[in-house]
This record gives C-alpha cells, structure tokens and sequence, in this order.
C-alpha cells in the first residue's frame, strides 16, 4: 500500500517539473540581473551597437542619420581604437564593463584635483546617457543601440582625452603660441587604454600617466590649499598707504596679520593684533621670499602688491603651471639643467637631487629668451662675440655714426662673409652715414675683452634660436630683483662653477686649468664629457623643495592666453598625442 502511495506522489512531482520552462532566460543589462517576473528576454543589442559605432567613426556622413552627438577631442585616436576591436564597444557587454565604466566616470570627477574641468570630459553627456539606459533596464526594455554606442564612444574619448592631457597636457602650446617648445611625453595612449580594458584597472592606469615627480605632487597640494582658503572667503585686502615695517602699530597692522595668517605665513598666536612685532616681521620676510621680492620686512607698494593678489588668482596661477608641468615632466630626465625665466633662475640637477643653482639674466619683455629643450655639448673659453644683425642695426649704428673711435674702443672688427672666405674690413673705408638697415652687408664681430657681453664663457646647446648660457661682465645686474635686460641669451652668474661641474668628469680640465686657460683671452672650444639636458622653461608658480608655495610674475604675459584655453572650448584641439 505504501508503496502504490510512493509511485502516485513520484508521478505528480514529474508531471509538475515537466511543465517549468527552463529555456526563459533571466533578463540582464551591464547593470545587473532584472526581476524575473518580467518575462522578457532582454539582452544587449551589441551587433548593432557595433555597426552604429562604425556608422559614427568610420563615416563622416552618415545615411541612417547616426552621425556622433557632440564633440570628441580624440577622433583620430578613436578611429585607431575601433578598427583595432572590429568596433566592438568597449564599456558594455563583457565581464566588468560596469565596473569600468564607474572608475572612469570616477576619476572624470576627480580632474579637479589636477586643476581641470570634468566637462571637457563629457562627465554630462556620460551622466544622461547613463541614466536613461539604467531606466530602460529598470522598465525591461531593451536599450536604446544608438544611445549605448554614443556612451560607449564618449567614454572612450574620455580615457583618450584624459591620457594625452594627464601625460602631455591638456592645451597644445603650439596652438596657443604659448612660445613652449620643450620636449614633450607623446604616448601610445590607444594601447594604454587597450590594457586598461584588459586588466581592468582604468583608475589606476589613469593615475600612473600624471607627472610621478614631487614638482608636481606638491603643487597639486598648494591647489587644494588655496581652493580651501577660497571656500572660507579668501583674504581680505590691506589698505593702501605709508609703508609698514616693524615697531609700528595701527589698524593696518592688524589686517596685514590676518593676511598672513589666511595664507599660511603666520600662525595665530598671542601677539598683539596692531603691533608690528619681530613674528610680524619674519612672516612678511617668509611672505617677501615666497613673492621673490627684496625680503627687507618692510611692507611697501611692490609688497603690498602682491598681498591683495585676490586668492582666485593664485588659483588660477596654480592651474596654469599644472598644465605647463605636464607638458614637461613626463620628458625631463634625472640629469639637467633647468632656466625657469618667470624667476630669473638657474639650477643644476644630477640623478634627481639638486646639486647647483644660480641666478640669471634672461631676455627683455619686447625680446622673449625663448622657451625650448636642448643638449648641451660642449662651451667655449673667450668667445667672440658674432653681434646679431638686429643688434648691430638698431644698438651699434647709431653709435659709430656718433663716434668715429667707437669701433676701436670696443675691440669690434668690421667683417665681410664667412669662413674661408670672410674679409676684414678696415672700418675708416666706410661711410658709415650712407650705410642704411637694408645695405647693411657687414658682420661686426667683438674679439674677447673685458667688456665682451659674452664673458669669459659660453655654453653651447645647438637650437633653431641660436640662444646660449653664457658669463656676463655686467655683474651689477645680478643684484636686480627683476633680470631681465638681455636679447635673448641667458647670463648666469656662475659661469666657473658651471663650467667646472660640467668637466669634472675630464681630467684634463679641473678648475684651475680653466682659469689658466680664461687668463690666455684665447678663444678655446672644449667638449663636454657627459652632455647635458638643458631646459628654458616659464614658471609662474611652483612649490619649492622645502614645502613653500612660490609666485612669480607674468613678466612675458603668458599666463591669460592659458589660463583662457583651460576654462574654454578645448575640444578644437587636437589631443595633444597627434
């Protein structure tokens, strides 16, 4: 009996699971299972996300109307990633693909913190599209092909985009006339973002192309500071009048203190408020140095200046030299030699650690010593100095017309043509008043002397604008907060010391063979060992080794035009990796 009772209940449960249909497939979009009570076999349209990203990339006008809506930076890149993936998308459709998607979407929202803007990054575009695909999986409808292809190809720009701006930067300086011709770090940023997808690691891989030097680190730290204080209200300005210095005490006191205890250059303490102390005095001194001013503890116009700099200009300043640094860093080497013009500064770097630094004359407003990356190779002990035609013109002309002796008396010689062929020109032949700046045909050409603008010394690193180091016997000018006064050449202050680090690797030149030889006013050519990386770059802002935020100024006006394109419509530019 039980037995017949067994078989019975065997027989109802078959029947029962005969009747499930295991062929129903659970509904699913990249952003997870849908509720199965839906019944609909929904799946990812990816043949045809694949021919409407061929449609977009490949055709410039399409027939279907599937022309890409919006801008992208990286088309060219975009085109090279797809045709590479048959135009497979990328952010949908495989394993992790959500998972990506939200590490890029984060790190666009942190762009900030390299003082950018997430909108160059389609963070609104990417935004919608999301959200309108997340409500149709949450409906049970099928996404729409067109708005998953247009995220897909948004969200690759965006790795491009954000690769060749993390690594090179993100405003081309050639297109901006910026005068920034320093080496640049041009990377496959396609093949970057192909092992990205395959390892999974979109944020991280993205963090590992920004500049791995503290240059960089530190100022992106300063940014955070100053935006920190412009939350809280920036600083408020110190009213203009007689200058401050220590042992005074009135209400200009008391707002010049709160100034510099906004910006970090005082700690508040227990002194009097309207007293002008010896705290006082060393903070405005910490200030004056930080602003590469005459640091004096006297508050007059030039400093007071720089204190009513309103906080959102330091932060644009800030972003400004992010960018520059970027176009730099990633190509700098361990060994150089670095010009920054903006501070008039010199410094020598060996295996990353600064080892010599200097200061320098660089080139005047209305004549901009250029911005360029260079190997030295080698310097030239009393060299002549070949005056530039343009100088010869307008500086020299005017004063052999006045004087008759002038030549002479500046040890100049008179030349026409070069080498084998050049002739020396006894300057009496000449008429000189009939000599005009188009029938200039002679080379003036100063023989070494004490007053040679050329020193003792020059430093060769062969480039398209013929600019130099080189020793200066104008020594007073070194001794000028601002130092600008030259044609373009660089004047260092240190033209021994330089050149004795640079051949202590001959032993055939220790220093005091290099003066012997200075001391013979013979012109002597001598290869450098080690060739060196030199780098004329233009820093307006920058964190020094000790931790201390520096400014200085746009004396070249380089800053705006910058300045302008970051906050701007940059998606005409071309990336900078093209």
């Amino acid at each position: 009996m039980n037995k017949i009772w067994l078989i019975i209940i065997l027989s109802f449960l078959m029947m029962g699971l005969l009747s499930v249909d295991f062929t129903r497939k659970i509904p699913f979009t990249e952003y997870g299972p849908q509720p199965a009570r839906r019944r609909i076999p929904l799946k990812l349209p990816s043949a045809d996300v694949s021919r409407i990203i061929r449609e977009k990339i490949f055709s410039r006008e399409s027939a279907s109307g599937n022309e890409l809506s919006g801008n992208v930076r990286a088309r060219p890149l975009l085109e090279v990633f797809y045709r590479k993936r048959n135009c497979r998308p990328a952010w949908s459709g495989y394993p992790g693909a959500a998972g990506r998607t939200e590490e890029l979407v984060e790190a666009i929202k942190k762009v900030h913190l390299e003082g950018l803007n997430s909108d160059y990054y389609h963070l609104g575009d990417i935004k919608s599209l999301r959200e309108g695909i997340s409500r149709d999986g949450r409906a049970g409808r099928m996404s729409d092909p067109q708005e998953m292809a247009d995220l897909d190809l948004f969200l690759t720009d965006a790795f491009l985009s954000l690769s060749c701006d993390f690594s090179s930067g993100c405003a081309n300086p050639i297109l901006l006339r910026t005068g920034w011709d320093t080496v640049r770090n041009n990377r496959d940023v396609v093949s970057v973002l192909e092992k990205a997808i395959k390892e999974n690691r979109i944020e991280e891989t993205l963090a590992n192309l920004l500049p791995d030097q503290s240059k960089y680190s530190r100022l992106k730290r300063a940014l955070m500071f100053y935006r920190e204080i412009d939350a809280k209200g920036g600083w408020k300005p110190v009213a203009p009048g007689p200058p401050l210095k220590k042992s005074e005490r009135n209400g200009r006191v008391a707002d010049l203190r709160e100034r510099l205890i906004v910006s970090g250059d005082l700690y508040r303490g227990k002194s009097e408020k309207d007293l002008f102390d010896e705290e006082l005095d060393r903070a405005v001194r910490k200030f004056q140095r930080r602003h590469g001013l005459k640091a004096d503890g006297v508050v007059g116009p030039a400093t007071l200046g720089k204190l009513n700099v309103p906080v959102e200009e330091r932060i644009r300043q800030i972003r400004v030299n992010l960018e520059r640094l970027r176009w730099l860093l990633g190509g700098i080497g361990k060994r150089y030699i670095m010009v920054n013009i903006a501070d008039f500064k010199l410094d020598v770097v060996d295996d990353d650690r600064p080892v010599m630094s200097m200061k320098v004359v660089v080139g005047k407003p209305f004549w901009h010593t250029p911005i360029f990356s260079a190997k030295m190779t080698y310097l030239v002990l009393n060299p002549y100095w070949n005056v530039p035609e343009s100088i010869a013109i307008k500086d020299v002309l005017p004063k052999i017309r006045k004087d008759a002796d002038y030549l002479e008396s500046e040890n100049m010689k008179v030349i026409r043509g070069w080498g084998e062929g050049e002739e020396i020109i006894d300057p009496v032949a000449i008429d000189w008043s009939r000599v005009q700046e188009k029938t200039f045909g002679f080379r003036l050409r100063q023989e070494p002397c004490p007053q040679n603008p050329l020193g003792r010394i020059k430093f060769m690193f062969p480039n398209k604008y013929n600019v130099y180091l080189h020793d200066s016997p104008a020594r007073h000018l070194f001794d000028r907060e601002i130092r600008s006064f030259s044609h373009g050449c660089i004047r260092v202050e240190k033209a021994l010391e330089l050149a004795a680090f640079l051949l202590k690797s001959d032993p055939e030149w220790p220093e005091e063979i290099i003066i012997e030889e200075m001391e013979t006013g013979v012109e002597q050519e001598i290869r450098i060992p080690e060739p060196i990386d030199v780098h004329v770059v233009y820093l307006t802002a920058w964190v020094d080794d000790d931790g201390f935020i520096q400014f200085r100024d746009d004396i070249y006006g380089r800053d705006i035009e910058l300045a302008t394109a970051l906050d701007g419509p940059l998606f005409t530019n071309k990336p900078a990796s093209d």
